[in-house]
């Protein structure tokens, strides 16, 4: 149901359930949690990226498993909803939207840090269409990357806003092709990994803080730093400048 594709420091998980459009239940679920689990304790991995296999990135919960009182099953322990979305985790993931996201699935991309979306991609919170409630994260997490009057705009009439509007709006990345969003995920990721794996996911923790009080973030950047300058890889950078070569990054 969720595959784990490896590519030097990089690793795809692609959700696998094309015929249900890509809908979650109890086994992707399940099986999201596992992936990430393997992508966090991999010392060799730095970067994620969540894909969905053919046209459709993600339709959100199956309601068919909802309907037949697996709804408990959507969600896991540790990551809530798809086993994502409230996953605590030190590693960037990116999103590679080829197709809808819409409900769950448009808060799986949004749980992401980085979203690199095709022209075929569209994004929406239709729930209150259904009498529901976007309960994955993506009511504060939509504000907090679009305009707080278009994030209030799409939440409460459940339209979708398309690849192109979300792009100007800054809340993709990247806009590409049909059919490249995954190429263009890679190479996103590759840029990440041409730097220092600690420093990166130092800095990622302080930036997802930047809602705190200063002197927290202070306090937080201050640790940040003495985490990194306790690695090989803090002299490695200098010593690569100097020596006029590309560094060689352990991770450590």
């Amino acid at each position: 149901m969720v595959t784990f594709e490896q590519h030097g420091h990089v690793a795809v998980l692609t959700i696998r359930r094309p015929e249900a459009r890509n809908a979650i239940n109890g086994e992707v679920a399940s099986a999201m949690e596992e992936n990430l689990d393997r992508l966090e304790e991999d010392a060799d991995i730095w970067v994620g990226i969540i894909a969905g296999e053919g046209t459709v990135f993600s339709a959100g919960a199956d309601l068919k498993a909802i309907s037949s009182g697996q709804a408990d099953g959507l969600n896991t322990k540790r990551g809530g909803f798809a086993g994502l979305v409230r996953r605590e985790r030190s590693k960037p993931l990116i999103a590679a939207v080829d197709g809808p996201a819409l409900a769950g699935g448009c808060e799986i991309a949004l749980a992401c840090d980085l979203i690199v979306a095709s022209t075929a991609a569209r994004f929406g919170l239709p729930e209150v269409k259904r009498s529901l409630v976007a309960a994955g994260g993506g009511l504060f997490r939509l504000p907090a990357v679009v305009p707080p009057k278009i994030a209030m705009e799409l939440v409460l009439t459940g339209d979708p806003v398309e690849a192109e509007r979300a792009y100007a709006l800054g809340m993709v990345n990247a806009l590409v092709d049909p059919g490249q969003a995954v190429a263009a995920a890679l190479q996103l990721a590759e840029r990440i990994c041409a730097n220092a794996p600690v420093a990166v996911r130092e800095s990622r923790r302080v930036v997802l803080a930047s809602q705190l009080p200063e002197a927290e973030l202070w306090r937080l950047s201050s640790a940040a730093f003495s985490t990194v300058a306790a690695t090989e890889d803090y002299a490695e950078g200098p010593l690569a400048f100097i020596e006029k070569r590309a560094p060689q990054w352990k991770g450590r």
